[in-house]
């Protein structure tokens, strides 16, 4: 039996869709964020925020007190880690503000005998998403069934882009968006998030994906953005998603945070639609989820609800 450490909530994902109920494969620990499926969550808790949340603006001022000193952001239980004898350890290597440092992983790995294997994910599109399946599915010797996974997310975001594309030919021009993945101060989505608003027939403004209308590529990560940057660049969608929040949090946000401010008013009129999303679950974590969210872009953009899936986390604020 293989025994694996998830370190990252996608990673869980993943190794779950692609086990499934194979029993060489048993998930043995995880980082405080796993909660997806609800079956990791009675597993031995091995890393911890040193960050508290209590308002998006605070929580900007704790991660950059803490980079500035080159402090990590994440506590790692090294003992219970050891104790737990994984033959694998997934985690990333994509942001360090998301989850605990690789080189910190590594180091500790290489105190333990026998040395298990690390795959490290660092997905910077929403194809590489769906790659990094095959680096777990290698792992796992599970190539066969990763294979079935990947085929059918593929199909799923193929049918998505075809439909988005019917739309865009159909006449509907692309939708200038504003994708929020922190309000305060303000960081547009990067990576994936821009490539998958051009595959539903949108355009995000300032943060587009780095080869722009082909969208084969992800975009740089997110960074600071002035409001009047974003005021200027016109959006008509805005999609309000920290990352790490739930929906109930990001009503908050939204509530103490944008409506009092002096830029959000000025940029609200100009919207024809805004909307509230579960981030944490559907848009931050680079898994298998990202393709529900494609398809909620597609039919929230291009106004087919059918496209959204059901019970997806969101909230409509203006349409």
């Amino acid at each position: 039996m293989k025994r694996v450490i998830s370190l990252l909530p996608s990673a869980a994902e993943i190794v779950a869709l692609v086990a499934g109920d194979n029993l060489t494969v048993q998930l043995v620990g995880r980082s405080h964020e796993d909660d997806y499926p609800a079956s990791v969550n009675n597993l031995p808790i091995l890393t911890a925020p040193k960050t508290k949340f209590t308002t998006t603006a605070d929580v900007d001022t704790q991660v950059s007190q803490f980079l500035a000193q080159g402090n990590s952001l994440y506590t790692l239980d090294t003992e219970k880690l050891k104790s737990l004898n994984p033959d694998i350890i997934v985690t990333q290597d994509l942001c360090h503000v998301c989850s605990v440092d690789l080189n910190m992983v590594q180091r500790i790995a290489k105190e333990m005998d026998p040395v298990p294997t690390i795959v490290a994910l660092n997905p910077m599109s929403l194809d590489d998403v769906i790659k990094s399946i095959d680096d777990v599915g290698s792992a796992l010797d599970m190539v066969n069934e990763s294979n079935l996974v990947k085929s059918k997310l593929l199909s799923r975001v193929k049918y998505a882009r075809d439909i988005a594309f019917q739309s865009h030919t159909a006449g509907k021009k692309r939708s200038r968006v504003a994708f929020l993945e922190w309000p305060s101060p303000i960081y547009l989505g990067g990576h994936w998030t821009p490539q998958m608003i051009r595959w539903s027939n949108g355009v995000q403004v300032v943060n587009d994906c780095k080869d722009g209308e082909t969208a084969e590529m992800g975009a740089p990560p997110s960074f600071r953005v002035p409001p009047q940057d974003v005021i200027d660049s016109h959006p008509e969608i805005l999609i309000i998603c920290p990352c790490g929040l739930n929906l109930e949090a990001t009503r908050k946000e939204y509530e103490e945070t944008l409506l009092p401010s002096e830029w959000w008013p000025k940029l609200a009129e100009n919207a024809t639609k805004i909307a509230l999303v579960d981030g944490n679950q559907m848009f931050n974590r680079p898994g298998p989820r990202l393709v529900d969210a494609l398809e909620w872009l597609v039919g929230y953009i291009n106004d087919i609800p059918e496209m959204i899936p059901g019970n997806f986390p969101w909230e409509n604020l203006k349409s």
